[in-house]
């Protein structure tokens, strides 16, 4: 296993770790959890278990969110 393959390896066990307790949680509420990760829609649709377009869509959604809130 080469260096960059173990720092994916660690990062997406953090991430699943992350949302373990938030099983139940909507995917919105995951995706805002994981983006502190800085992890592409990729990695988050895997730990999700999702399409990589849900995971795009989503973080539309929690833009659109956060500029009504400002």
């Amino acid at each position: 296993m080469n260096q960059e393959n173990n720092g994916d390896t660690i990062i997406l066990m953090l991430a699943y770790l992350c949302i373990a307790k938030e099983a139940e949680a909507s995917l919105v509420r995951k995706v805002e959890i994981l983006d502190r990760f800085q992890l592409g829609d990729t990695k988050i649709a895997k730990v999700c278990g999702s399409s990589v377009q849900s995971v795009r869509n989503t973080r539309q959604l929690n833009k659109k969110g956060r500029n009504a809130k400002e």
